[in-house]
């Protein structure tokens, strides 16, 4: 995905929201876009996501891009699997693909009892919930999450902590605006800041990962690679490797990332066999 020399207002005359904008994100890239409230944030994402058209320059995307909005109207007069599997339609998958890939993502963010629900009848947060699995479900090459966190409970966060990255290990472009300065930490291939000017640049590099072992259980994932194929950078949690010999290899890992390490392996490229998970306590 490739943006030249972008630009954006709103009218002839209006202010530039922004300008001179280039950014060049490959398949499998976690990028974060940051910037002070009403900076262009949410108006660079529309661009890519071809929602708005630029005034000047070039959007180009390696395919569909799917969109999650910074505000989801939830007044559609659809059911939250009908919705979906609406959704699903729109973006070329078959009615029972469509059908499959939403029944995963109501019972992944926990609310599969509320399927048959108008979206008008539902909570807030579970309305994210279903903004958020609308973008999921279409498996897009180019992923775009507008604060999508905003109005989720620490669960379904940490759900869609693990999405972001399941889809940028299994080749996707994925760009997201969050205000929490710790979202993906660690796992993100770059972050750029939109300025005040409207142009963009680099951003601070973000915190590592927790380090392993700082007293807390870890797990050990033991995997064999086809060929012996480099594993990604940038997994999730930062574990550490051990070469055991021959394509094996050990991942040392905090417990509360292997979840969001093991879809990554089994759903990334080069695609992996598990050989053993072990639990052990970490040490001080």
């Amino acid at each position: 995905m490739e943006l030249t020399a972008v630009g954006k207002r709103y009218g002839r005359g209006g202010r530039w929201i922004l300008r001179g904008v280039r950014l060049a994100v490959g398949s499998g890239e976690l990028v974060r876009i940051t910037g002070a409230n009403g900076s262009g944030k949410s108006t660079l994402l529309r661009l890519v996501a071809g929602i708005e058209r630029p005034s000047t320059g070039r959007v180009v995307r390696p395919g569909a891009a799917a969109y999650v909005p910074e505000r989801f109207p939830p007044a559609l007069p659809f059911d939250a699997a009908s919705y979906l599997l609406r959704v699903g339609r729109v973006h070329g998958l078959s009615e029972a693909v469509a059908r499959r890939r939403s029944g995963e993502w109501l019972d992944r963010f926990g609310i599969a009892d509320r399927a048959g629900t108008p979206l008008s009848r539902l909570s807030k947060g579970t309305c994210q919930k279903v903004a958020v699995a609308q973008a999921l479900i279409a498996e897009a090459r180019v992923l775009l999450l507008d604060e999508a966190w905003t109005g989720l409970d620490p669960g379904a966060r940490a759900v869609l902590d693990e999405a972001a990255a399941e889809r940028a290990a299994a080749g996707a472009a994925v760009l997201f605006v969050d205000h929490d300065p710790a979202r993906l930490a660690g796992r993100t291939s770059a972050a750029y800041r939109v300025g005040a000017d409207g142009g963009l640049c680099p951003a601070e590099e973000e915190p590592p990962p927790r380090a392993v072992g700082g007293g807390g259980p870890v797990m050990e994932i033991e995997v064999d690679v086809p060929d012996g194929a480099p594993l990604p950078e940038r997994l999730p949690g930062g574990p550490e490797p051990t070469a055991l010999g021959g394509t094996a290899v050990r991942l040392t890992v905090a417990a509360a990332h292997s979840d969001a390490l093991l879809r990554s392996l089994l759903l990334g490229r080069p695609a992996v066999r598990v050989l053993a998970v072990r639990r052990r306590e970490g040490q001080g």
